[in-house]
């Protein structure tokens, strides 16, 4: 694994060349933003048996550097403010300035997560107006370990237009609005990798007790990998492509999607944990207020399996990063022809069931084609909802409606919902997206038939002429959900279904 090897080497050097004289960890650089009303550690190299001492905030830290040169100093806690001066003391004096205290957020999971502020629907626009000297950003990079890593080769940006273009655009627009809400500093780590599983952003340990079939389905991976068939069969792929993208272009039609080089998965970034190893272990045990995570597309094909290691992974980073319960704050996937409702669910199963968490749905800025929608303010303005309304107790709506109870009368089904926000709202015209099954027909999707609704006060009522007795409803059970059920304070309800499963 020589992705692997080379980041356990830079590791190592980063560590053996700093015991020469003391040496912070990067999370501690110019421009930091440390978390307020926590204990904060402050860690990093030195010289074996160094005495170290760090001053911040009128509170000094003394710690003494280990065998292999590491050390770690407590500082007391601190309240919001800054810009101030840190001073790491030891043979040599090391000085850091321009460092805030605020709220962290971790920034993590996929492509979606990872999609750049500049290639956002309006990042242009917001992009030469985007500076603010209290919103940090810092931008873990891309690592593959076979083993959890200690160290990162990154420092913390001013948020500008020459640092948040290639920043994450959900992050950035979390960040802006809890700038606005808040009017402290607020720093943004950003860890994410494109196409990736779950598992692979969760420990070994856990792996291990709640999904041991990952380590199986790569082990079958790399018996069955062959480097010369992968690439024959990668040009035998694209002769085809060729052909299907000028007959497209003959025909006035879009061209398919070129195929890919199956990767090696000795350095696939999708092995069980490299990426927790890679990209989340060296940011331990940074104090953070919580995360915000979009994520789930690579594991639609599995999603039953999804809704128990999702919240496990939450738990994983909860227990390890030694912050109690923190706010874990997710994005439910986006309308897509190849995104299961099943995903959706397993989203919303893992938040009813997971404390302290809550989910951003999306279902009115999808795309039907592109796995990447391009608006990603709506989605980072709903996740900064719920850490206002959750994380820092203002009274306000954070969530569209979430299906409650059904009962039935008369033949129709009554459906209640939590998250009412001032009202029900049929967005756009009367309701659609629901669908109805009688007795007979309960549990075979394909006999859900399209349904009438009707909002009655805080209630949706449904029906269909071909159902005498419902037993049960859908609502937006498709990849590609036309739906308008809306509350009052503007947000979407969650697809659903009554039978669910799980």
């Amino acid at each position: 694994m020589k992705h692997m090897i080379w980041a356990g080497v830079v590791g190592l050097a980063l560590v053996c060349g700093a015991r020469a004289e003391v040496q912070p960890h990067p999370l501690f650089t110019d421009g930091a933003v440390l978390q307020r009303g926590i204990s904060i550690p402050v860690w990093g190299t030195a010289k074996a048996g160094e005495k170290v001492t760090v001053e911040f905030c009128g509170k000094t830290a003394t710690a003494t550097a280990a065998a292999d040169g590491k050390w770690m100093a407590k500082l007391g806690k601190c309240a919001a403010g800054g810009p101030f001066k840190m001073t790491i003391q030891g043979e040599n004096t090391i000085t850091l300035t321009n460092v805030c205290v605020g709220e962290v957020w971790v920034c993590s999971g996929q492509s979606n997560m990872e999609f750049g502020l500049g290639g956002a629907e309006n990042g242009k626009d917001v992009l030469p107006g985007c500076s603010d000297p209290q919103l940090r950003l810092f931008h873990v990079p891309k690592n593959v370990a076979e083993q959890p890593q200690s160290t990162v080769k990154a420092s913390w940006q001013v948020c500008g237009p020459q640092t948040a273009g290639g920043f994450s655009a959900v992050g950035y627009f979390f960040g802006r609005d809890l700038r606005k809400a808040l009017n402290i500093p607020i720093g943004l780590i950003e860890s994410d990798w494109g196409g990736t599983y779950a598992e692979t952003w969760t420990d070994h340990a856990t792996l291990q007790k709640v999904l041991p079939e990952a380590f199986t389905r790569q082990a079958e991976a790399l018996k069955n990998y062959d480097a010369a068939k992968a690439k024959a069969r990668y040009e035998l792929d694209m002769a085809k492509h060729k052909e299907a993208v000028a007959k497209a272009k003959a025909e006035g039609k879009p061209a398919p999607r070129a195929p890919r080089l199956q990767q090696d998965p000795r350095t696939s970034p999708n092995q069980p944990s490299v990426l927790f190893n890679g990209m989340i272990a060296p940011l331990l045990p940074f104090p953070i207020c919580g995360a915000i995570w979009y994520q789930g597309e690579s594991n639609n094909g599995r999603t039953k399996e999804y809704q128990t290691l999702f919240p496990a992974m939450i738990g994983n980073w909860r227990k390890v990063w030694g912050c109690g319960d923190f706010p874990f704050f997710f994005v439910q996937i986006a309308p897509h022809q190849h995104m299961s409702p099943e995903l959706r669910e397993a989203q919303l199963i893992a938040w009813q069931k997971t404390p302290h968490t809550a989910m951003a749905v999306i279902t009115d800025h999808g795309n039907a084609t592109d796995i990447h929608p391009k608006a990603k303010e709506p989605v980072g303005s709903r996740l900064a909802l719920a850490a206002r309304a959750l994380a820092y107790g203002e009274k306000i709506e954070y969530s569209g409606p979430v299906f409650k109870k059904m009962k039935v009368s008369g033949g129709k089904a009554v459906l209640s919902f939590d998250h009412l926000g001032g009202g029900l709202v049929a967005k756009d015209g009367a309701l659609k997206g629901f669908t109805v099954a009688g007795a007979a027909a309960a549990g075979a999707t394909n006999q859900f038939v399209h349904a009438e609704a009707m909002i009655v006060g805080d209630t949706v009522v449904v029906s269909s002429a071909e159902v005498k007795e419902p037993v049960a409803v859908r609502y937006g059970w498709s990849n590609i959900p036309e739906v308008n059920l809306f509350n009052k304070a503007d947000l979407p309800a969650t697809p659903f279904r009554t039978d669910v499963e799980k």
